[in-house]
């Protein structure tokens, strides 16, 4: 039997009607609707994610990677990025049926001395472009840490040019860590695909990100619980440094969407399935309600280059009783669910 879901389609505000036909979406007819009315929206996408540890305390393994998967189907996150990882992801993962989609880098990518001790490949100078796209070849992506604390060591900007266009050699794309403004500043110059976190960012940068297409992925919802924690700390450096970093980036995201940068919605840490609060976090740094929903649907979809809700596209879908964009609390309790032609929920 060949079901359909009938509803109005975000962002396009159109109510179709879709069939499950096996694995694919056609639009038009079937035998049976399981779902008439409500919003249709074609599978959250969390950006930055890093399931099967918790932390770099916690070692990464294959059953906290499949139950963090589900904790994000069940909130309707059906395709995930996952920016940078202890290990290579196995073959699995996001080509389990009744699993998330995964677009993944290999390992991180660290100066020696920098990032967590152990926690990813750490390298010096002269390995970073051979290594970089040795670890794009295990999902199409490479992360490199391009700076960590004030005080350790930033990539310098020709080596980080240099690796970068290798990657895009070889047919990847490169996601930067960046937390400093030298770090980002040298993302942004040597031409990345993604900036990730993103504080103290300078605003000078917006509009060559614009121009070359370079997204940010600010990643709000884990810096609140950073920022949270430094608070009770006694005053530093490190922690004016974070705290005066936190307290920017409302503004240098809302700034970067004006200035035209393609703005993702990515949570980082645990707990998974958390998409809701990260769209939230969006909408408080200046975003138009609409945008911040697409950072974490049809606009990182089409930036990734997946497709959305379309006649042979891939079955994913959610479906929301209210409208997400006008009452974003729905977006934490989908209605329906249905993922590769599965109906999740």
């Amino acid at each position: 039997m060949v079901f359909g879901v009938r509803g109005t389609t975000l962002p396009d505000r159109v109510v179709r009607t879709f069939a499950v036909d096996g694995d694919r979406l056609r639009e038009g007819g079937c035998d049976e609707l399981i779902s008439d009315g409500g919003w249709l929206l074609p599978g959250l996408v969390d950006m930055h994610t890093h399931p099967g540890s918790t932390g770099p305390d916690d070692p990464f393994s294959e059953e906290q990677l499949r139950r963090h998967l589900e904790a994000h189907r069940d909130a309707g996150v059906l395709l995930v990025r996952v920016p940078g990882s202890t290990v290579r992801l196995p073959d699995w993962a996001g080509t389990e049926a009744g699993l998330p989609r995964v677009r993944s880098a290999g390992r991180w990518l660290a100066p020696n001395g920098s990032f967590y001790p152990g926690y990813g490949r750490e390298i010096g100078d002269d390995e970073l472009v051979r290594a970089a796209v040795e670890e794009a070849g295990a999902g199409g992506w490479c992360k490199i840490i391009g700076d960590w604390e004030p005080t350790e060591a930033t990539v310098g900007l020709d080596v980080l040019t240099e690796a970068i266009a290798a990657v895009h050699e070889a047919g990847g794309r490169v996601a930067v860590h960046c937390q400093n403004a030298e770090g980002g500043r040298n993302a942004v110059l040597a031409g990345a695909d993604s900036i990730e976190h993103g504080m103290h960012l300078e605003p000078e940068m917006l509009d060559r990100m614009a121009a070359q297409g370079t997204a940010l992925v600010p990643t709000f919802t884990t810096f609140a619980g950073i920022a949270e924690r430094t608070r009770d700390k006694a005053p530093s450096a490190l922690r004016d440094w974070l705290l005066a970093g936190w307290e920017g980036m409302p503004s240098i995201v809302g700034a970067a969407y004006e200035a035209g940068v393609t703005v993702l919605a990515g949570t980082d840490c645990a707990p998974y399935g958390n998409i809701a609060t990260e769209v939230g976090w969006l909408r408080k740094a200046g975003l138009p309600a609409e945008a911040a929903l697409g950072a974490a649907c049809w606009t990182a979809r089409h930036w990734l280059g997946e497709p959305g809700l379309a006649d042979g596209a891939p079955a994913d879908l959610v479906v929301y009783e209210a409208d997400p964009v006008a009452d974003p609390g729905v977006l934490a309790d989908p209605k329906r669910i249905i993922l590769g032609g599965r109906v999740i929920r």
